[in-house]
Protein backbone atom coordinates (compact mmCIF):
# COMPACT_ATOMS: atom_id res chain seq x y z
CA UNK A 1 0.00 0.00 0.00
CA UNK A 2 2.94 2.74 0.87
CA UNK A 3 4.19 1.44 -2.99
CA UNK A 4 1.34 1.95 -4.26
CA UNK A 5 0.19 5.33 -2.54
CA UNK A 6 4.06 6.95 -3.12
CA UNK A 7 3.62 5.90 -6.98
CA UNK A 8 0.25 7.52 -7.02
CA UNK A 9 1.09 10.86 -5.16
CA UNK A 10 4.50 11.19 -7.59
CA UNK A 11 1.52 10.45 -10.49
CA UNK A 12 -0.34 13.05 -9.06
CA UNK A 13 2.53 15.62 -8.61
CA UNK A 14 3.80 15.23 -12.17
CA UNK A 15 0.04 15.53 -13.76
CA UNK A 16 -0.28 19.32 -11.65
CA UNK A 17 2.92 20.69 -12.36
CA UNK A 18 2.44 19.96 -16.32
CA UNK A 19 -1.15 21.39 -15.96
CA UNK A 20 0.03 24.78 -14.13
CA UNK A 21 2.84 24.91 -17.22
CA UNK A 22 0.25 24.76 -19.09
CA UNK A 23 -1.98 27.48 -18.05
CA UNK A 24 -0.52 30.99 -18.77
CA UNK A 25 -2.37 34.86 -17.96
CA UNK A 26 -3.39 35.75 -21.13
CA UNK A 27 -4.40 39.49 -22.02
CA UNK A 28 -6.42 41.08 -24.90
CA UNK A 29 -3.85 43.03 -27.39
CA UNK A 30 -2.58 46.32 -26.50
CA UNK A 31 -1.69 49.38 -28.19
CA UNK A 32 -0.04 52.47 -26.51
CA UNK A 33 0.08 54.54 -29.11
CA UNK A 34 -3.71 54.80 -28.69
CA UNK A 35 -3.30 56.05 -25.06
CA UNK A 36 -3.77 59.90 -25.14
CA UNK A 37 -0.97 61.48 -23.56
CA UNK A 38 -1.21 65.71 -23.69
CA UNK A 39 1.55 67.40 -24.55
CA UNK A 40 2.29 64.35 -27.28
CA UNK A 41 5.40 62.90 -27.16
CA UNK A 42 8.22 62.82 -29.05
CA UNK A 43 8.04 59.54 -30.17
CA UNK A 44 5.66 56.02 -29.17
CA UNK A 45 6.84 52.88 -30.01
CA UNK A 46 3.84 50.10 -28.95
CA UNK A 47 5.31 46.33 -28.75
CA UNK A 48 1.54 45.53 -27.75
CA UNK A 49 2.15 43.06 -24.55
CA UNK A 50 1.19 43.96 -21.47
CA UNK A 51 2.37 45.17 -18.20
CA UNK A 52 0.45 44.23 -14.96
CA UNK A 53 0.49 47.23 -11.93
CA UNK A 54 -0.51 45.00 -8.88
CA UNK A 55 0.45 45.32 -5.14
CA UNK A 56 3.17 43.11 -6.07
CA UNK A 57 5.03 45.67 -7.83
CA UNK A 58 8.47 47.15 -6.02
CA UNK A 59 10.04 50.26 -6.68
CA UNK A 60 13.84 50.40 -7.21
CA UNK A 61 16.20 53.19 -7.47
CA UNK A 62 19.91 53.69 -7.40
CA UNK A 63 21.51 54.05 -4.02
CA UNK A 64 22.85 57.47 -3.71
CA UNK A 65 21.17 60.11 -5.63
CA UNK A 66 18.33 61.93 -3.18
CA UNK A 67 16.92 63.64 -5.55
CA UNK A 68 15.96 60.47 -7.75
CA UNK A 69 15.16 58.62 -4.69
CA UNK A 70 12.77 61.58 -4.16
CA UNK A 71 10.65 61.04 -7.58
CA UNK A 72 10.48 57.06 -6.89
CA UNK A 73 9.09 57.58 -3.25
CA UNK A 74 6.40 60.88 -5.89
CA UNK A 75 5.61 57.76 -7.29
CA UNK A 76 4.75 55.09 -4.78
CA UNK A 77 2.90 57.31 -3.08
CA UNK A 78 0.35 57.97 -6.17
CA UNK A 79 0.12 54.50 -6.60
CA UNK A 80 -0.47 54.04 -2.66
CA UNK A 81 -3.05 56.76 -2.53
CA UNK A 82 -4.84 55.72 -5.78
CA UNK A 83 -5.27 51.57 -4.85
CA UNK A 84 -4.83 51.40 -1.14
CA UNK A 85 -1.71 49.34 -1.49
CA UNK A 86 1.75 49.75 -0.18
CA UNK A 87 4.84 50.47 -3.23
CA UNK A 88 7.62 49.89 -1.38
CA UNK A 89 10.80 51.76 -2.77
CA UNK A 90 13.96 49.85 -2.70
CA UNK A 91 17.66 51.08 -2.93
CA UNK A 92 20.69 49.65 -4.34
CA UNK A 93 24.42 50.16 -5.58
CA UNK A 94 23.16 48.28 -9.06
CA UNK A 95 19.22 47.56 -9.21
CA UNK A 96 18.59 44.29 -10.29
CA UNK A 97 14.96 43.49 -11.67
CA UNK A 98 13.39 41.33 -9.56
CA UNK A 99 9.27 40.06 -10.78
CA UNK A 100 7.24 42.97 -11.93
CA UNK A 101 9.28 45.94 -10.88
CA UNK A 102 9.39 49.15 -11.93
CA UNK A 103 12.88 51.26 -12.00
CA UNK A 104 13.88 54.50 -11.45
CA UNK A 105 17.24 55.31 -13.57
CA UNK A 106 19.53 57.54 -14.37
CA UNK A 107 20.58 58.03 -18.10
CA UNK A 108 24.11 57.13 -18.87
CA UNK A 109 26.46 60.05 -19.28
CA UNK A 110 26.91 60.80 -23.23
CA UNK A 111 23.21 59.58 -23.68
CA UNK A 112 21.31 62.01 -25.92
CA UNK A 113 18.95 62.62 -23.99
CA UNK A 114 17.92 66.60 -23.30
CA UNK A 115 18.25 67.55 -19.48
CA UNK A 116 14.71 67.46 -19.47
CA UNK A 117 13.87 64.68 -21.35
CA UNK A 118 12.74 61.08 -20.27
CA UNK A 119 12.57 57.53 -21.85
CA UNK A 120 9.38 55.39 -20.58
CA UNK A 121 9.96 51.51 -21.66
CA UNK A 122 7.35 49.11 -20.64
CA UNK A 123 7.75 45.36 -21.00
CA UNK A 124 5.80 42.21 -19.56
CA UNK A 125 8.18 42.42 -16.35
CA UNK A 126 10.16 45.63 -16.22
CA UNK A 127 8.74 49.64 -16.56
CA UNK A 128 11.72 51.98 -16.57
CA UNK A 129 12.00 55.48 -16.56
CA UNK A 130 15.18 56.66 -17.54
CA UNK A 131 16.25 60.58 -17.16
CA UNK A 132 19.39 62.41 -16.90
CA UNK A 133 17.60 64.75 -13.67
CA UNK A 134 14.78 64.65 -11.67
CA UNK A 135 13.04 66.49 -13.83
CA UNK A 136 13.28 64.45 -16.88
CA UNK A 137 11.94 61.50 -14.16
CA UNK A 138 9.28 63.86 -12.98
CA UNK A 139 8.09 63.99 -16.75
CA UNK A 140 7.88 60.59 -17.39
CA UNK A 141 5.96 59.98 -14.60
CA UNK A 142 3.06 62.22 -15.40
CA UNK A 143 3.22 60.29 -18.58
CA UNK A 144 3.06 57.05 -17.12
CA UNK A 145 -0.05 59.13 -14.96
CA UNK A 146 -1.90 59.70 -17.71
CA UNK A 147 -1.38 55.78 -19.53
CA UNK A 148 -3.14 54.48 -15.95
CA UNK A 149 -7.00 54.98 -15.83
CA UNK A 150 -8.57 58.11 -14.73
CA UNK A 151 -9.26 56.57 -11.23
CA UNK A 152 -5.32 57.57 -10.46
CA UNK A 153 -6.33 60.66 -9.58
CA UNK A 154 -9.29 59.58 -7.03
CA UNK A 155 -8.16 58.03 -3.90
CA UNK A 156 -8.54 54.21 -3.23
CA UNK A 157 -10.56 54.53 -7.04
CA UNK A 158 -7.72 52.26 -8.50
CA UNK A 159 -8.55 48.50 -8.71
CA UNK A 160 -5.58 46.13 -9.67
CA UNK A 161 -4.71 45.00 -11.36
CA UNK A 162 -4.08 47.24 -13.91
CA UNK A 163 -3.22 46.52 -17.18
CA UNK A 164 -0.54 48.72 -18.84
CA UNK A 165 0.57 48.52 -22.52
CA UNK A 166 3.74 47.68 -23.33
CA UNK A 167 6.36 49.99 -25.49
CA UNK A 168 8.90 52.73 -25.54
CA UNK A 169 7.79 56.21 -25.30
CA UNK A 170 11.37 58.95 -26.11
CA UNK A 171 10.24 62.69 -25.29
CA UNK A 172 11.87 65.97 -24.13
CA UNK A 173 10.54 69.62 -24.37
CA UNK A 174 10.87 72.21 -27.48
CA UNK A 175 10.82 75.12 -25.22
CA UNK A 176 12.42 75.47 -22.50
CA UNK A 177 9.42 77.81 -20.85
CA UNK A 178 6.20 76.64 -20.91
CA UNK A 179 4.39 79.04 -18.53
CA UNK A 180 0.55 80.40 -17.59
CA UNK A 181 0.37 83.47 -15.63
CA UNK A 182 -2.47 84.02 -12.99
CA UNK A 183 -3.47 87.48 -12.00
CA UNK A 184 -4.09 87.30 -8.40
CA UNK A 185 -4.25 91.26 -8.23
CA UNK A 186 -7.61 91.70 -10.02
CA UNK A 187 -9.23 88.87 -7.85
CA UNK A 188 -7.27 87.60 -4.91
CA UNK A 189 -7.01 83.71 -4.92
CA UNK A 190 -5.33 82.48 -1.51
CA UNK A 191 -2.49 79.51 -0.83
CA UNK A 192 -4.88 76.51 -1.50
CA UNK A 193 -6.36 78.25 -5.34
CA UNK A 194 -2.56 78.91 -6.33
CA UNK A 195 -1.13 75.03 -4.90
CA UNK A 196 -3.99 73.72 -7.16
CA UNK A 197 -3.44 75.52 -9.85
CA UNK A 198 0.26 74.46 -9.74
CA UNK A 199 -1.26 70.65 -9.66
CA UNK A 200 -3.12 71.35 -12.80
CA UNK A 201 0.07 72.71 -14.54
CA UNK A 202 2.25 69.48 -12.93
CA UNK A 203 0.25 66.89 -14.79
CA UNK A 204 0.53 68.53 -18.31
CA UNK A 205 4.80 69.06 -18.09
CA UNK A 206 3.91 72.87 -17.64
CA UNK A 207 6.94 74.46 -15.50
CA UNK A 208 6.44 77.92 -14.85
CA UNK A 209 3.71 79.74 -12.79
CA UNK A 210 3.65 83.86 -13.52
CA UNK A 211 2.25 85.66 -10.74
CA UNK A 212 0.70 88.95 -11.38
CA UNK A 213 1.14 90.18 -7.89
CA UNK A 214 0.29 93.91 -8.42
CA UNK A 215 -2.34 95.97 -10.30
CA UNK A 216 -4.31 98.75 -9.96
CA UNK A 217 -7.04 97.48 -8.20
CA UNK A 218 -5.05 96.03 -5.77
CA UNK A 219 -1.10 94.91 -3.97
CA UNK A 220 -0.74 91.08 -3.11
CA UNK A 221 2.82 90.93 -1.46
CA UNK A 222 3.88 91.68 1.97
CA UNK A 223 6.91 94.17 1.59
CA UNK A 224 8.00 94.60 5.32
CA UNK A 225 9.86 98.04 3.98
CA UNK A 226 6.60 99.49 2.91
CA UNK A 227 4.18 98.15 4.64
CA UNK A 228 0.90 100.01 3.60
CA UNK A 229 0.54 98.24 -0.08
CA UNK A 230 -0.62 95.06 1.72
CA UNK A 231 -2.81 97.01 4.82
CA UNK A 232 -4.38 99.47 2.41
CA UNK A 233 -3.23 98.74 -0.93
CA UNK A 234 -4.66 94.96 -1.18
CA UNK A 235 -7.77 95.68 0.87
CA UNK A 236 -9.81 95.94 -2.23
CA UNK A 237 -10.23 94.29 -5.57
CA UNK A 238 -12.47 94.64 -9.11
CA UNK A 239 -15.60 94.92 -8.24
CA UNK A 240 -15.35 96.54 -4.41
CA UNK A 241 -14.42 92.86 -2.43
CA UNK A 242 -12.27 92.97 0.25
CA UNK A 243 -9.36 91.72 -1.47
CA UNK A 244 -6.26 89.95 0.32
CA UNK A 245 -2.40 89.33 -0.29
CA UNK A 246 0.24 87.01 0.48
CA UNK A 247 2.39 87.05 3.60
CA UNK A 248 6.18 86.32 3.14
CA UNK A 249 5.65 82.78 5.03
CA UNK A 250 2.57 82.12 2.11
CA UNK A 251 4.52 82.68 -0.97
CA UNK A 252 7.44 80.85 0.27
CA UNK A 253 4.92 78.02 0.56
CA UNK A 254 4.17 78.71 -3.44
CA UNK A 255 7.59 78.38 -3.83
CA UNK A 256 8.67 75.70 -2.11
CA UNK A 257 5.14 74.10 -3.13
CA UNK A 258 5.87 74.38 -7.08
CA UNK A 259 9.44 73.89 -6.55
CA UNK A 260 9.02 70.52 -5.62
CA UNK A 261 6.83 70.00 -8.84
CA UNK A 262 9.80 71.52 -10.63
CA UNK A 263 7.92 74.55 -11.82
CA UNK A 264 9.36 78.13 -11.56
CA UNK A 265 7.73 80.65 -9.98
CA UNK A 266 7.86 84.15 -11.99
CA UNK A 267 6.81 87.18 -9.82
CA UNK A 268 5.73 90.08 -11.44
CA UNK A 269 5.10 93.68 -10.22
CA UNK A 270 3.92 96.15 -13.01
CA UNK A 271 5.30 99.18 -12.99
CA UNK A 272 5.34 102.25 -14.13
CA UNK A 273 1.52 102.08 -15.02
CA UNK A 274 -0.84 99.94 -13.36
CA UNK A 275 0.48 101.15 -9.92
CA UNK A 276 -2.66 102.82 -8.47
CA UNK A 277 -2.92 100.52 -5.23
CA UNK A 278 0.87 101.35 -4.65
CA UNK A 279 0.06 105.10 -5.12
CA UNK A 280 -3.23 104.92 -3.17
CA UNK A 281 -1.11 103.62 -0.36
CA UNK A 282 1.97 105.89 -0.52
CA UNK A 283 1.39 109.51 -1.93
CA UNK A 284 5.42 110.24 -2.12
CA UNK A 285 4.82 107.92 -5.38
CA UNK A 286 3.08 110.29 -6.41
CA UNK A 287 4.20 113.06 -8.54
CA UNK A 288 2.26 115.61 -6.57
CA UNK A 289 2.63 114.15 -2.88
CA UNK A 290 -1.06 113.15 -2.74
CA UNK A 291 -2.66 110.06 -2.36
CA UNK A 292 -5.02 108.60 -4.74
CA UNK A 293 -8.04 106.82 -3.89
CA UNK A 294 -8.43 102.96 -3.92
CA UNK A 295 -10.01 101.52 -7.62
CA UNK A 296 -12.12 98.68 -8.00
CA UNK A 297 -12.82 99.10 -11.46
CA UNK A 298 -11.21 97.56 -14.80
CA UNK A 299 -10.05 100.81 -17.15
CA UNK A 300 -6.40 100.85 -17.02
CA UNK A 301 -3.73 103.05 -18.89
CA UNK A 302 -4.38 105.59 -15.99
CA UNK A 303 -1.94 105.26 -13.36
CA UNK A 304 2.22 106.04 -13.15
CA UNK A 305 4.60 106.59 -10.61
CA UNK A 306 6.26 109.22 -10.41
CA UNK A 307 9.33 108.72 -12.77
CA UNK A 308 11.38 111.88 -11.78
CA UNK A 309 11.09 111.06 -8.17
CA UNK A 310 14.07 109.32 -6.64
CA UNK A 311 12.11 107.82 -3.54
CA UNK A 312 10.12 105.88 -6.44
CA UNK A 313 13.49 104.09 -7.33
CA UNK A 314 14.26 103.79 -3.47
CA UNK A 315 10.58 101.98 -3.67
CA UNK A 316 11.09 99.67 -6.93
CA UNK A 317 14.44 98.63 -4.90
CA UNK A 318 13.23 97.66 -1.93
CA UNK A 319 10.25 95.85 -3.69
CA UNK A 320 12.54 94.10 -6.35
CA UNK A 321 15.15 93.00 -3.25
CA UNK A 322 12.35 91.45 -0.30
CA UNK A 323 10.77 89.77 -3.34
CA UNK A 324 13.97 88.33 -4.88
CA UNK A 325 15.30 87.30 -1.72
CA UNK A 326 12.14 84.68 -1.63
CA UNK A 327 12.87 83.70 -5.28
CA UNK A 328 15.23 81.12 -6.26
CA UNK A 329 14.09 81.30 -10.34
CA UNK A 330 16.20 83.39 -12.57
CA UNK A 331 13.27 85.30 -13.49
CA UNK A 332 11.63 88.80 -12.19
CA UNK A 333 8.65 90.35 -14.27
CA UNK A 334 8.30 94.43 -14.38
CA UNK A 335 5.40 94.45 -16.00
CA UNK A 336 5.72 97.79 -18.45
CA UNK A 337 2.42 97.84 -20.22
CA UNK A 338 0.08 99.94 -20.99
CA UNK A 339 1.29 102.63 -19.06
CA UNK A 340 -0.55 105.88 -21.15
CA UNK A 341 -0.11 108.20 -18.64
CA UNK A 342 4.45 108.31 -18.66
CA UNK A 343 5.88 109.96 -21.49
CA UNK A 344 7.77 108.05 -23.46
CA UNK A 345 10.91 109.48 -22.67
CA UNK A 346 10.42 108.97 -18.77
CA UNK A 347 8.83 105.54 -19.61
CA UNK A 348 12.15 104.45 -21.66
CA UNK A 349 14.03 106.08 -18.56
CA UNK A 350 12.35 104.53 -15.72
CA UNK A 351 12.54 100.98 -17.45
CA UNK A 352 16.17 101.06 -17.84
CA UNK A 353 16.65 102.08 -14.09
CA UNK A 354 13.48 99.10 -12.73
CA UNK A 355 16.18 96.75 -15.35
CA UNK A 356 19.05 97.58 -13.64
CA UNK A 357 17.65 97.04 -10.20
CA UNK A 358 16.30 93.71 -10.99
CA UNK A 359 19.79 92.86 -12.32
CA UNK A 360 21.45 93.98 -9.41
CA UNK A 361 19.45 91.45 -7.36
CA UNK A 362 20.51 88.86 -9.20
CA UNK A 363 17.62 88.33 -11.63
CA UNK A 364 17.01 88.36 -15.59
CA UNK A 365 14.25 91.02 -16.12
CA UNK A 366 11.11 89.97 -17.92
CA UNK A 367 8.85 92.56 -19.07
CA UNK A 368 5.57 93.24 -21.42
CA UNK A 369 6.30 93.92 -25.21
CA UNK A 370 6.52 97.37 -24.73
CA UNK A 371 9.64 97.20 -22.82
CA UNK A 372 11.39 96.66 -26.30
CA UNK A 373 11.63 100.34 -26.05
CA UNK A 374 13.90 100.66 -23.02
CA UNK A 375 17.74 99.16 -22.43
CA UNK A 376 18.16 95.51 -23.31
CA UNK A 377 21.01 92.76 -23.73
CA UNK A 378 20.46 89.14 -23.74
CA UNK A 379 20.08 88.63 -20.61
CA UNK A 380 16.47 90.09 -21.17
CA UNK A 381 13.30 88.54 -22.30
CA UNK A 382 10.19 90.65 -23.97
CA UNK A 383 6.96 88.72 -23.32
CA UNK A 384 5.10 89.55 -26.95
CA UNK A 385 1.27 90.18 -26.19
CA UNK A 386 0.51 92.73 -28.88
CA UNK A 387 2.42 94.40 -31.13
CA UNK A 388 4.74 92.64 -33.60
CA UNK A 389 7.16 95.72 -34.28
CA UNK A 390 7.91 95.46 -30.12
CA UNK A 391 8.94 91.68 -30.42
CA UNK A 392 11.10 92.44 -33.57
CA UNK A 393 12.61 95.49 -32.01
CA UNK A 394 13.60 93.34 -28.42
CA UNK A 395 15.00 90.86 -30.66
CA UNK A 396 17.11 93.46 -32.86
CA UNK A 397 18.56 94.28 -28.82
CA UNK A 398 19.54 90.53 -28.23
CA UNK A 399 16.99 89.72 -26.02
CA UNK A 400 15.02 86.43 -25.52
CA UNK A 401 10.73 86.40 -26.99
CA UNK A 402 8.05 84.42 -24.40
CA UNK A 403 5.03 84.32 -26.88
CA UNK A 404 1.97 85.36 -25.51
CA UNK A 405 -0.20 86.23 -28.56
CA UNK A 406 -3.47 87.42 -27.07
CA UNK A 407 -5.53 86.17 -29.52
CA UNK A 408 -4.52 82.69 -29.07
CA UNK A 409 -2.57 82.67 -25.56
CA UNK A 410 -4.66 84.96 -23.32
CA UNK A 411 -6.79 82.32 -21.51
CA UNK A 412 -9.12 84.99 -19.63
CA UNK A 413 -10.92 85.21 -23.24
CA UNK A 414 -14.50 84.04 -23.86
CA UNK A 415 -14.73 81.26 -25.55
CA UNK A 416 -17.63 82.39 -27.91
CA UNK A 417 -20.26 84.78 -27.16
CA UNK A 418 -22.34 82.64 -24.64
CA UNK A 419 -19.14 82.00 -22.73
CA UNK A 420 -20.84 83.03 -18.77
CA UNK A 421 -17.03 84.36 -17.94
CA UNK A 422 -14.18 85.88 -19.96
CA UNK A 423 -13.33 89.33 -21.64
CA UNK A 424 -13.34 89.55 -25.24
CA UNK A 425 -11.36 92.43 -26.49
CA UNK A 426 -9.46 89.92 -28.20
CA UNK A 427 -11.49 87.21 -28.86
CA UNK A 428 -13.59 84.86 -28.34
CA UNK A 429 -11.26 82.38 -28.20
CA UNK A 430 -12.19 78.66 -29.11
CA UNK A 431 -10.34 75.95 -27.68
CA UNK A 432 -8.97 75.39 -31.63
CA UNK A 433 -7.95 79.07 -31.75
CA UNK A 434 -5.72 78.29 -28.27
CA UNK A 435 -4.13 75.49 -30.39
CA UNK A 436 -3.50 76.15 -33.91
CA UNK A 437 -0.53 78.93 -33.88
CA UNK A 438 2.78 78.39 -34.02
CA UNK A 439 5.31 80.51 -31.93
CA UNK A 440 7.92 80.65 -34.25
CA UNK A 441 5.47 81.71 -37.57
CA UNK A 442 3.53 84.37 -35.50
CA UNK A 443 5.81 87.46 -36.14
CA UNK A 444 7.82 87.48 -39.64
CA UNK A 445 11.57 88.26 -39.06
CA UNK A 446 11.75 85.77 -35.28
CA UNK A 447 12.81 82.51 -35.66
CA UNK A 448 13.17 79.45 -33.27
CA UNK A 449 16.24 80.00 -32.04
CA UNK A 450 14.78 83.98 -30.95
CA UNK A 451 11.64 82.21 -28.51
CA UNK A 452 12.28 80.97 -24.69
CA UNK A 453 8.77 80.01 -24.83
CA UNK A 454 5.22 80.13 -24.54
CA UNK A 455 2.97 81.67 -21.57
CA UNK A 456 -0.82 82.09 -21.60
CA UNK A 457 -1.89 84.24 -19.56
CA UNK A 458 -5.33 84.49 -17.05
CA UNK A 459 -6.61 87.86 -16.40
CA UNK A 460 -8.25 87.86 -12.99
CA UNK A 461 -11.45 90.88 -14.05
CA UNK A 462 -14.33 88.20 -14.59
CA UNK A 463 -13.38 85.14 -11.92
CA UNK A 464 -13.54 84.78 -8.73
CA UNK A 465 -13.47 81.50 -7.72
CA UNK A 466 -11.46 78.34 -8.37
CA UNK A 467 -14.30 77.13 -10.12
CA UNK A 468 -13.61 80.32 -12.44
CA UNK A 469 -10.18 79.72 -12.85
CA UNK A 470 -10.91 75.94 -13.78
CA UNK A 471 -13.40 77.12 -16.59
CA UNK A 472 -11.18 79.62 -18.02
CA UNK A 473 -7.99 77.25 -17.86
CA UNK A 474 -9.65 73.75 -18.94
CA UNK A 475 -9.33 73.02 -21.84
CA UNK A 476 -7.45 75.41 -23.33
CA UNK A 477 -4.09 75.25 -21.21
CA UNK A 478 -3.89 71.84 -22.36
CA UNK A 479 -3.47 73.27 -25.80
CA UNK A 480 -0.49 75.78 -24.71
CA UNK A 481 1.04 72.87 -23.02
CA UNK A 482 1.50 71.28 -26.23
CA UNK A 483 2.41 74.37 -28.02
CA UNK A 484 5.62 74.80 -25.43
CA UNK A 485 6.46 71.09 -25.53
CA UNK A 486 5.44 69.24 -29.07
CA UNK A 487 7.74 69.75 -32.22
CA UNK A 488 4.98 71.71 -34.36
CA UNK A 489 5.40 68.75 -37.45
CA UNK A 490 4.08 67.04 -35.22
CA UNK A 491 1.06 68.94 -33.94
CA UNK A 492 -2.45 68.43 -36.12
CA UNK A 493 -5.52 70.07 -34.42
CA UNK A 494 -8.21 66.99 -36.00
CA UNK A 495 -5.46 64.28 -33.95
CA UNK A 496 -5.14 66.63 -31.08
CA UNK A 497 -8.82 67.44 -30.45
CA UNK A 498 -9.50 63.37 -30.41
CA UNK A 499 -6.79 63.19 -27.85
CA UNK A 500 -8.36 65.94 -25.99
CA UNK A 501 -11.55 64.45 -25.59
CA UNK A 502 -10.43 61.52 -24.21
CA UNK A 503 -9.26 63.41 -20.96
CA UNK A 504 -12.77 64.33 -20.07
CA UNK A 505 -12.99 62.06 -17.18
CA UNK A 506 -9.38 62.45 -16.38
CA UNK A 507 -10.58 66.15 -15.82
CA UNK A 508 -13.79 65.15 -14.19
CA UNK A 509 -11.81 62.68 -11.68
CA UNK A 510 -9.57 65.58 -10.53
CA UNK A 511 -12.78 67.71 -9.99
CA UNK A 512 -12.35 70.40 -12.67
CA UNK A 513 -14.76 72.52 -13.59
CA UNK A 514 -13.97 72.06 -17.50
CA UNK A 515 -15.79 74.00 -20.44
CA UNK A 516 -17.19 71.09 -22.95
CA UNK A 517 -16.43 72.86 -26.33
CA UNK A 518 -18.53 71.55 -29.39
CA UNK A 519 -15.61 71.39 -31.40
CA UNK A 520 -14.20 68.10 -29.42
CA UNK A 521 -15.50 64.97 -29.62
CA UNK A 522 -15.82 64.36 -25.79
CA UNK A 523 -15.91 60.51 -25.10
CA UNK A 524 -15.62 58.00 -21.88
CA UNK A 525 -12.50 56.28 -21.42
CA UNK A 526 -12.37 52.81 -21.93
CA UNK A 527 -11.55 50.36 -18.97
CA UNK A 528 -8.26 49.06 -17.95
CA UNK A 529 -9.34 46.97 -15.62
CA UNK A 530 -9.39 43.34 -16.57
CA UNK A 531 -9.88 40.03 -14.71
CA UNK A 532 -7.02 37.67 -15.52
CA UNK A 533 -8.11 34.29 -17.68
CA UNK A 534 -6.24 31.29 -16.89
CA UNK A 535 -6.08 28.95 -20.46
CA UNK A 536 -4.56 26.10 -21.34
CA UNK A 537 -2.12 26.14 -24.35
CA UNK A 538 -4.31 23.97 -26.05
CA UNK A 539 -7.35 25.28 -25.27
CA UNK A 540 -9.35 26.66 -28.62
Amino acid sequence: MDLRNSVLATFLSGVLMLTTSSCKETYPPTNLTQHSVIPLPASVMATNQTFVLDEEVSIRVEEGDESFKNEALRLAEMLRNATGHDFEVEEADKPAWFGNSIMIKKAAEGQPLPASGYVLDIQETQLSITALSAEGVFYGIQTLRQILPSQVEKTGELQSPVLIPTGIIRDWPQYEYRGMMLDVARHFFDVPAVKKVIDYLALYKINTLHLHLSDDQGWRIEIESWPNLTTHGGSTEVGGGEGGFFTKEDYKEIVAYAGDKHITIVPEIDMPGHTNAALASYPELNCDGKATELYTGMKVGFSTLCTDKEITYEFVNDVVREIAEMTPGPWFHIGGDESHSTEQEDYEYFMSRAREIVKSHGKQMIGWDEVAHADLDETDVVQFWAKEENALLGVQKGAKLLMSPSKHAYIDMKYDENSRLGLDWAGPSEVDDAYNWDPVHLVEGIEKVDILGVEAPLWAETIETLDDIEYLMFPRILGIAEIGWTATENRRWDEYRVRLGQHRDRMKAMGIDFYESPLVPWQEEASFFMDIEMTGEGDE
